[in-house]
């Protein structure tokens, strides 16, 4: 497995066939792509599993963590994962958060983050803020 920056295009497929199915190709869009940095894990050159990281005020948001289903349960969304922690500290940033589903928060609890109890529901979805600080 490897692990490259792409393009914000490239996880758009992913992101659609995993996280939101249901909705429209353009809901998985984000307006802010442009500023982010977008990661991907590839096996056998191709991309399984895609993030999009946002850095503001010494804090990185990771948004759209997916691992196409067929590739799901082998530790590529982890180390996906452990990646971008690398690159906030890297970056000596103070804090890793994100906007988790809710029935997914026990994932990002291995990894150390905390539920801020702060939720919301988005498209039917329930979703918890997780954090972690650096």
């Amino acid at each position: 497995m490897k692990i490259a920056a792409i393009q914000s295009s490239e996880t758009w497929q992913i992101r659609h066939e995993v996280m939101w199915p249901d909705q429209p190709f353009e809901f998985v869009q984000l307006t802010e792509d442009n500023s982010g940095l977008h990661f991907g894990a590839f096996s056998n050159e191709k991309l399984v599993s895609v993030v999009s990281c946002f850095i503001t005020d010494k804090e990185l948001q990771f948004r759209k963590l997916a691992t196409l289903e067929s590739f799901q349960g082998q530790g590529i969304a982890s180390k996906l994962l452990l990646y971008v922690f690398d690159l906030a500290k890297e970056k000596e940033l103070n804090k890793i958060w994100c906007n988790a589903r809710s029935n997914k928060k026990q994932f990002y609890e291995k990894f150390g983050m905390i539920d801020t109890h702060k939720t919301f529901t988005k498209a039917e979805q329930e979703f918890t803020i997780m954090e972690i600080l650096l």
